[in-house]
């Protein structure tokens, strides 16, 4: 690794280290309304169809829970899906239906065992440790979701990316690489951001 790189995943490293930090100085219980706050933009901002297909995640340490959002858009006729580890590279996106057992994925959180059907999704709630006002994100370093919208976007397929976070994860400039996914919308509990395309 060069110098560059190195100095490249330090930075990053660094500012996904404060994001997290600040996020985890909030105050449990205005998370709690932070995030149905949340649900409540959701429910307004983002449109589905009866069928459309919306992977969520189940909410670990001090994240936003988005739970509240997912339900929101199955009430209004979504079906949902959350992300499963296959391998150390791999996320697949399987079906989460009501009463079904969840079982543990691995870093503190849960998805549906593999009798669950493969879905891809429309829409994708992303989340992220930090992110900027470009839409550039800090994610939490292993690389599933980039390699998954990738995997998608080989097949055509471009949901829509929709990052959800705190206020307080913005970071000034993220560093960023020319294959790096940008998110052009990210809700926090001020509402809907939008984030207008590079160049």
């Amino acid at each position: 690794m060069d110098d560059r790189n190195a100095t490249f995943l330090l930075d990053k490293k660094a500012l996904r280290r404060a994001a997290l930090a600040r996020r985890d100085a909030l105050d449990p219980q205005w998370r709690i309304e932070a995030s149905l706050a949340m649900a409540e933009t959701v429910r307004r901002t983002i449109a589905v169809e009866p069928g459309t297909v919306v992977s969520g995640f189940w909410p670990i340490r001090s994240e936003v829970d988005v739970r509240p959002a997912m339900f929101a858009l199955m009430e209004a006729g979504a079906r949902l899906a959350l992300p499963a580890i296959v391998d150390r590279e791999t996320i697949v996106f399987r079906e989460l239906i009501r009463g079904a057992p969840l079982v543990d994925m691995g870093f503190g959180t849960a998805g549906p065992g593999e009798e669950a059907a493969v879905l891809d999704p429309d829409v994708m709630l992303v989340p992220l440790a930090g992110f900027d006002r470009r839409g550039h994100r800090i994610g939490y370093g292993a690389g599933f979701y980039d390699r998954a919208i990738a995997r998608l976007a080989e097949r055509g397929l471009t949901p829509r990316l929709v990052g959800i976070a705190f206020d307080c994860q913005e970071v000034e400039r993220v560093p960023d690489e020319a294959h790096d996914v940008v998110i052009p919308e990210i809700i926090t509990e001020s509402g809907l951001r939008r984030f207008a395309p590079a160049g």
